[in-house]
C-alpha cells in the first residue's frame, strides 16, 4: 500500500511547493522508493491547455496527451517518472465528474454537496493506480485559506483518517521574510499560516521554510515551539544557484530523513545522489558559454517557455558549456532587416519556439532567414518548424506563402489537416470544433530518413514525441519546399505528416513538429538539443 505525503504551502514562491515536491521525490528515488508526484489545482478549469502563457505559463503536455500545469515538468524532469493524465487535477474537472455523475442518475437524486461527493472525488482521483507504488507526493494548489483550495484540504484530512496512522505525512511550504529595515527574520507569518492550516484539521509533521537568509537555531526552535513540530523538522529552503542544486541542498538539511522519520521508517543507507552531484559540477564549472536567441511572442512571462529554457541548459550540460538564453520578442523584427541584425548578429544559434496566433509571424520568419542565409545554427519547434517551411517557400517565389491559422491565404503551406492514421487508427477533428477538441496531442511515432541528420542525431529511424498543435505542413507544397532546399526526414508512419525538416546544406537546421523540450532531463538531455549546443559552440568558433 502506498504512502502519501501532502504538501500544502501559505505564501511561499511560485516554484516553492513544485520544485520542493520534485526534489524530495528525487531524494526518494536515490534512496530505491518508487515514486510519483500529483498536483491538486484549485482553478475551476477543466484542463490547463484552456489558459493563457500570459497568466499561468505553460501548458505541459503528457504522453497520453494530458495538457496540464507546468509544475509537471518539474516532477518528470527530476524523477524520469513520466507524468499522465491522472497526475494532475483540477476543481473544473472534479466538478464535470461530479455533473456528469449527477446528470446520469448516479447519485439517485441525492442532494450533491461538497461533502461528501466533491470530497469523495477528490479522494478517489488521489488513490486511482498507486498499486505499484511506494510513495504519492500530492501538491495542493494554492495557498492555505484560500477559498478555491478548502475543499482539497477537507479531503486530504479525510483520507488521513482514511489511510490510518503511519500512511500519510503533511508538509507544510511556508515563507520566512527577511526585513531588511529591522535587520531580521520574521517567523509570524509561518506561524499564522501553520495555525490555519491546524485549524481546518491538518497539523504539518514537517515544515519546509522559503528564505532569503540563513535560519539561525533560535529561530527554528521558535518555529517548532508555536508550529508543534520536531526543530529537527524545521527545514530551511534557501535560494540556490541552480533549481539542480536543490535536491542536495535539501538532502544536507535532513528534508529526506525527517519524512522517512515521521513515517516510522528506518533510513538505511545514505542515498545515491551521484547523478545530481555531476550535474551540479557541470553547471559550475562550464568550458566555455554559448548564447542563444530565442525568437518568441511570450516574453513577459518567463514561464512562457520554461521547459524548453530547461532543455537549453540540458543541452549545456551535455556539452559542458554555460547556455546564455537571450528572450528576443518577434514583433521587434517587423519593423525592418536593421533591427534583425541588431539582435541576432552576436548570437550562435537561433531557436523559434511554438505559439498560438498570427503576433509576431512575420518576426519569426524574418528570424529564420537570418539563420538560413547566415548559417547560423537553427532550431524551429512546432509553430517555428511551420515558419521555417513558410519561409522557404518564400524563398521559392511564392510571396504570399503563410498557414491558414493566419486567415484566407492564396499559398497554404500550412494547413489544419482533419484526418490522419496512427497506430490506433484513424483520427479525426473538426475545424470548426472547440478549440481544445481540434488539437493534436499527446506522443505520436515518426519515421527518420535513414540518411538524415536527425536520423544520426537520435540514433534511430523510428521515435516518438509529444505533440500540441492544430495545425500542419500541406504535403502539397513538399516539392516546392525540397527545391528550396528543405528536406522532409521526419514523417507520420502511414506518410501523410511532416514531423521533421532539415536543410543537409547548413551547418545545423532542423525543424520539428513536435514538442521536444518536454521529453528532456538534466541527467538525459534531449539528442536534438544537444546536438544543438554543440552546433552552437561550434559556430561561437567561427565568430
Amino acid at each position: 500500500m502506498a504512502r502519501y505525503i501532502f504538501i500544502t504551502g501559505g505564501v511561499v514562491s511560485s516554484l516553492g511547493k513544485g520544485l520542493m515536491a520534485a526534489s524530495l521525490a528525487a531524494l526518494l528515488q536515490a534512496r530505491g522508493y518508487r515514486v510519483r508526484i500529483r498536483k491538486f489545482d484549485p482553478y475551476l478549469n477543466v484542463d490547463p491547455g484552456t489558459m493563457s502563457p500570459h497568466q499561468h505559463g505553460e501548458v505541459y503536455v503528457t504522453d497520453d496527451g494530458a495538457e496540464t500545469d507546468l509544475d509537471l515538468g518539474h516532477y518528470e524532469r527530476f524523477t524520469g517518472v513520466a507524468s499522465r493524465q491522472s497526475d494532475n487535477i483540477t476543481s473544473g474537472r472534479i466538478y464535470k465528474t461530479i455533473i456528469e455523475r449527477e446528470r446520469r442518475g448516479d447519485y439517485l437524486g441525492a442532494t450533491v454537496q461538497v461533502i461528501p461527493h466533491v470530497t469523495d472525488a477528490i479522494k478517489q482521483f488521489a488513490q486511482d493506480d498507486t498499486d505499484d507504488l511506494d510513495f504519492v507526493l500530492c501538491e495542493i494548489g494554492g495557498t492555505v485559506g484560500d477559498i478555491e483550495s478548502l475543499p482539497f484540504i477537507e479531503a486530504i484530512r479525510q483520507l488521513r483518517n482514511d489511510l490510518g496512522r503511519g500512511q500519510s505525512v503533511s508538509i507544510h511550504v511556508t515563507l520566512v521574510p527577511y526585513i531588511a529595515a529591522a535587520g531580521e527574520l520574521k517567523t509570524k507569518p509561518t506561524q499564522h499560516s501553520v495555525r490555519d492550516l491546524a485549524s481546518l484539521g491538518v497539523q504539518p509533521d514537517v515544515l519546509v521554510c522559503r528564505a532569503e537568509r540563513d535560519l539561525p537555531a533560535g529561530e527554528r526552535a521558535k518555529i517548532a515551539q508555536f508550529c508543534n513540530v520536531p526543530a529537527s523538522a524545521v527545514i530551511p529552503a534557501l535560494d540556490a544557484k541552480s533549481i539542480y542544486a536543490v535536491p542536495l541542498q535539501y538532502h544536507r538539511e535532513g528534508l529526506d530523513l525527517e519524512v522517512l522519520k515521521a513515517f516510522g521508517i528506518e533510513p538505511g543507507d545514505a542515498p545515491n545522489l551521484e547523478r545530481w552531484e555531476q550535474i551540479v559540477a557541470r553547471l559550475q564549472n562550464p568550458e566555455g558559454e554559448v548564447t542563444i536567441g530565442v525568437v518568441g511572442k511570450y516574453m513577459g512571462v518567463p514561464d512562457a517557455y520554461k521547459s524548453l529554457h530547461e532543455a537549453l541548459v540540458h543541452g549545456g550540460i551535455a556539452n559542458s558549456v554555460k547556455v546564455n538564453i537571450r528572450w528576443v520578442d518577434a514583433e521587434l523584427f517587423e519593423r525592418g532587416e536593421k533591427e534583425v541584425a541588431a539582435e541576432l548578429e552576436p548570437m550562435h544559434g537561433i531557436l523559434v519556439p511554438g505559439g498560438f496566433g498570427e503576433r509576431g509571424s512575420e518576426g519569426k520568419i524574418a528570424g529564420v532567414r537570418f539563420a538560413r542565409e547566415r548559417k547560423v545554427p537553427f532550431f524551429g519547434i512546432c509553430l517555428g518548424m511551420q515558419m521555417a517551411c513558410v519561409d522557404g517557400a518564400r524563398a521559392e517565389g511564392l510571396e504570399t506563402a503563410s498557414t491558414t491559422e493566419f486567415g484566407p491565404t492564396e499559398e497554404p503551406v500550412v494547413g489544419m489537416i482533419t484526418e490522419w492514421m496512427t497506430a490506433e487508427g484513424l483520427q479525426k477533428r473538426e475545424a470548426g470544433g472547440d478549440l481544445g477538441g481540434t488539437m493534436r496531442l499527446g506522443a505520436y511515432t515518426a519515421k527518420l530518413g535513414g540518411n538524415s541528420v536527425v536520423a544520426s542525431i537520435y540514433g534511430a529511424e523510428e521515435i516518438s514525441e509529444r505533440h500540441r498543435h492544430r495545425y500542419e505542413v500541406n504535403t502539397h507544397y513538399k516539392g516546392v519546399l525540397e527545391k528550396s532546399g528543405l528536406v522532409f526526414s521526419g514523417m507520420s508512419p502511414d506518410g501523410s505528416l511532416p514531423e521533421i525538416v532539415e536543410r543537409p546544406d547548413h551547418p545545423w537546421f532542423v525543424g520539428v513538429q513536435f514538442h521536444p523540450e518536454l521529453k528532456s532531463k538534466p541527467f538525459e538531455p534531449h539528442p536534438l538539443f544537444a546536438s544543438f549546443i554543440e552546433a552552437a559552440v561550434k559556430h561561437s568558433r567561427l565568430v
